[in-house]
């Protein structure tokens, strides 16, 4: 099958999801309103809503060009995409969550818990493309390799889900890391399609 559904469903959706974050930021209201104090409550909120928004930025960077890789898909790849699109689409949830209650302990954990079911089913995606056809989806099989940076994420998360309860500064730090890590979309995989 084409890829070219895939490719445009998959971008529609995360750019609906970046809509309905950005919907969280709350305007304020009132006699003060127009004053940087009227903005101080929204701060936590704005930090999760740009933390978010570089994950679901640095998604569909790789997932573009992951499927720059794809030749071929079928239905296991369509249904892997639904399911870490499903995963994705709860992004807005925890990120509201999370900074309206200033990263508290329990919502800060259930982020990283989201971000990596995120991450697995990321993984999963990956996997099941270049089991589809490994003569047709072989570049994108050269190009992953041992996936070290995907492995790292998750050891990160793995890592910050329970020392959001020690302290959640060091399960931000470490949601923070992670994004650093992939801010710059994949390079290996762009080298193998420009060769």
């Amino acid at each position: 099958m084409n890829k070219t559904r895939l490719e445009a469903f998959s971008d529609a959706v995360i750019a609906i999801i970046m809509t309905i974050m950005v919907l969280e930021l709350k305007v304020p209201h009132g006699e003060n309103s127009a004053t940087f104090e009227a903005l101080s409550p929204l701060v936590w909120t704005f930090v999760a809503y740009v933390l978010s928004f570089i994950y679901l930025g640095i998604y569909w960077n790789n997932h573009h060009h992951m499927l720059q890789a794809t030749r071929k898909v079928n239905g296991k790849i369509l249904w892997a995409n639904m399911h870490l699109l499903f995963w994705l689409s709860l992004v807005p949830f925890a990120t509201a969550w999370m900074g309206e209650n200033h990263f508290a302990p329990l919502p800060t954990s259930i982020y990283g818990v989201l971000l990596l079911i995120c991450a697995v089913s990321y993984t999963i995606l990956q996997t099941t493309i270049v089991k589809h056809d490994k003569h047709e989806n072989d570049l994108l099989a050269e190009a992953i390799g041992g996936d070290l940076k995907g492995k790292i994420s998750m050891v990160c998360y793995l890592t910050a889900i329970p020392l959001a309860f020690v302290h959640q500064a060091i399960a931000g730090a470490l949601y923070a890391i992670v994004a650093l890590i992939w801010l710059v979309p994949d390079r290996r995989i762009e080298r193998k399609i420009n060769a």
